[in-house]
């Protein structure tokens, strides 16, 4: 891994001590400076040549916030990490929605803040930690509006993918009414809800053990059987399985549940393609059409999006000039409506097996063929110089 240029930012309160005892030494981070005061630290992130910013407060803070949030509008692909020299309580999740890589409360030991700051850089950057091997593509399957056909568009796309030839992951990330288990036909006897109870570390063979398969290849992360079972599963826990699961799969495909919750934005900034999955009705494309929005608007690029219209031949009175009129775009893939699809789902077979030579199966094949080969993307001084104090 180059050198990772790494700018520090003191809050006000911040035991100075405290945060320069646990940055990394002798490593592959260079700290380029220690800012004190967060206004200060946003001029000399202008000026000076960053590759990670590290902010350092007390607790929670609004100033730490705007600043996240401001250092991640400017730059989406410069990691940000909050070491916190006080109790995170209620500030973590905020920190996270701020746009904010990771969280860590010190004290903790330099090597162990240096392998979390490299790790939230590999994140970024689409190469797995100490390896220097590029993180396979992770596709978000979003639709705002809940019934679009999410679910669908994910077992297909990943029996499509897998009977390719590629080794392909789902996550049921749909944590309260996830499906997947149901339209592959699978049995949850295991859930990412049991492997976020099992205590101790991640790592990718505790992780494999919790996948179940299906018989195309796919192997399932499903979703808890319990919507209670919900609250355990963590936005930093979300983090290491995906960066686990694109290590020792080709592809991994997360299926999401209606809305930008805290873990489906985490789960954006995990990837490196999002498929947007709209209906041909006026509410669906209009929800489609706000998340497309919302998407430029956190920074991620149109080109590694996709958009599927599902039952895209329904006769409503919406024709497909409407469709981009509306949407802003014209969908890349659209899926015809099929009586099969139904009993498929039913039945727990993708139509891409049950109905091979359909138009709705030529359809799911060709999203396959788009991202088939296509690497992970990237997620692809000045006023007050005397408080900056340079690191040798």
């Amino acid at each position: 891994m180059n050198t990772i240029r790494t700018l520090v930012a003191l809050d006000e309160g911040v035991n100075h001590e405290a945060v320069e005892a646990s940055l990394p030494v002798d490593s592959d981070i260079q700290i380029v400076g220690i800012v004190d005061g967060l206004e200060d630290s946003w001029a000399t992130l202008q000026e000076t040549p960053t590759d990670l910013l590290v902010v350092a407060c007390a607790g929670y803070s609004d100033r730490a916030l705007y600043l996240i949030d401001g250092a991640v509008k400017q730059r989406p692909d410069r990691p940000v990490v909050v070491l916190a020299t006080g109790s995170p309580n209620g500030f973590v999740s905020r920190v996270f929605e701020a746009g904010a890589d990771d969280i860590l409360t010190l004290p903790q030991a330099p090597p162990d803040v240096g392998f979390a700051l490299q790790k939230a850089v590999a994140r970024k950057q689409g190469a797995a930690v100490g390896t220097g091997v590029a993180l396979s593509p992770m596709i978000c399957v979003l639709g705002p509006k809940g019934g679009t056909g999410k679910t669908l568009t994910s077992c297909n796309l990943a029996v499509s993918l897998a009977e390719a030839g590629h080794k392909v992951a789902i996550v049921d990330l749909d944590l309260q009414f996830g499906d997947v288990g149901l339209a592959l036909g699978l049995a949850p006897d295991k859930t990412i809800y049991d492997l976020a109870k099992s205590g101790g570390s991640l790592d990718t063979e505790k992780i494999e053990a919790y996948l179940v398969s299906h018989v195309s290849g796919v192997r399932v992360l499903m979703a808890p059987t319990r919507p209670d079972h919900a609250g355990v599963i963590t936005t930093e826990f979300l983090r290491e399985v995906y960066v686990h699961l694109r290590n020792c799969n080709d592809y991994l495909i997360v299926d999401t549940p209606p809305g930008f919750t805290p873990e489906v934005i985490a789960s954006i900034d995990s990837s490196s393609h999002v498929c947007m999955v709209g209906m041909l009705d006026s509410l669906s494309l209009k929800n489609t059409k706000l998340g497309l929005e919302t998407l430029a608007m956190m920074g991620y690029e149109s080109d590694r999006t996709r958009l599927v219209l599902n039952r895209a031949d329904s006769r409503v009175g919406i024709t497909r000039d409407d469709v981009v009129s509306i949407v802003g775009r014209t969908p890349d893939i659209a899926v015809p409506s099929d009586r099969d699809i139904p009993r498929s789902i039913n039945e727990g077979e993708p139509i891409v097996r049950a109905k091979t030579k359909s138009e709705a199966a030529k359809a799911f094949r060709s999203l396959a063929s788009m991202y088939d080969g296509h690497p992970a993307g990237h997620l692809n001084g000045g006023r007050k110089r005397s408080r900056l104090r340079k690191k040798g």
